[in-house]
């Protein structure tokens, strides 16, 4: 499991959240018909050293007969500049059995350089960006319009005391049954670092409505072990739910 929780990350990073107002997601995890954990983001916005921030939060945690035999428990926060997107500072606390990491990030744009409680004072590509915040930017930066367009889009990112390159690719159009009805949707493949469970370059796929809302509604991960399947459950604006039934899907009937 104990990667399990970052693919999960990956799928949250694509949603639209502009913290205004507050949004919230939950998502659920399974391998095969086991409920095995759930993920949940939050998007608000908050002062940070007097200045305004856009300030994301993300838990993953298991649950279940999973928690009882292996559990996690994992924060990962971003606090990003809202005219930029890029991350100011970020936050993973890492609860896994019983392994610890916190670390605590700060980012300077103007230098190109970050200082980590954990690795120290560093020089970063331009445009570095933290794990949670990458698919933020992309999103806001209109990159995501390029990768319909069949670019692939390359974004440094720092994470786990390591620089890497995010890359994504728009494999195409798949409709597929989801808890609100059949639903059209692009499909992204994030290709992650060397040393996960993915059994591929193209074994994490996300999945996004192509309608306006363009929600990251589901995702499939081939792992070596086995299949994970990754579900929106809830999404909410202000604490009001937001997902709404299509009569059209029999499975909802």
């Amino acid at each position: 499991m104990k990667r399990i929780l970052i693919f999960c990350l990956f799928f949250g990073f694509v949603i639209r959240l502009s913290a205004e107002p507050l949004e919230e997601m939950e998502y659920i995890l399974r391998f095969g018909f086991i409920k095995g954990g759930k993920a949940t983001l939050i998007a608000e916005k908050e002062k940070l050293n007097k200045e305004q921030t856009i300030h994301y939060h993300m838990r993953g945690k298991t649950t279940g007969i999973v928690d009882k035999v292996y559990e996690v428990n994992d924060v990962y926060e971003s606090w990003v500049n809202p005219q930029t997107y890029l991350p100011v500072k970020s936050i993973r606390n890492v609860r896994e059995q019983k392994y610890r990491f916190y670390d605590e990030v700060r980012y300077n744009h103007e230098t190109d350089s970050l200082f980590s409680q954990k690795a120290g004072a560093m020089k970063v590509p331009s445009g570095v960006n933290d794990l949670i915040s990458v698919f933020f930017y992309i999103r806001q930066n209109k990159y995501f319009e390029d990768l319909l367009a069949g670019k692939n889009i390359k974004i440094p990112v720092y994470h786990g005391d390591k620089l890497f390159v995010m890359e994504l690719k728009y494999l195409g159009i798949e409709t597929i049954d989801t808890k609100i009805g059949r639903k059209e949707c692009y499909v992204v493949s994030p290709k992650v670092p060397k040393g996960d469970l993915l059994k591929g370059s193209d074994d994490l796929k996300i999945y996004v409505t192509t309608d306006a809302n363009r929600l990251p509604i589901y995702a499939e991960f081939s792992l070596v072990l086995g299949a994970l399947k990754c579900e929106l459950n809830s999404y909410k604006i202000n604490g009001v739910n937001q997902l709404i039934k299509s009569a059209s899907n029999p499975l909802q009937q």
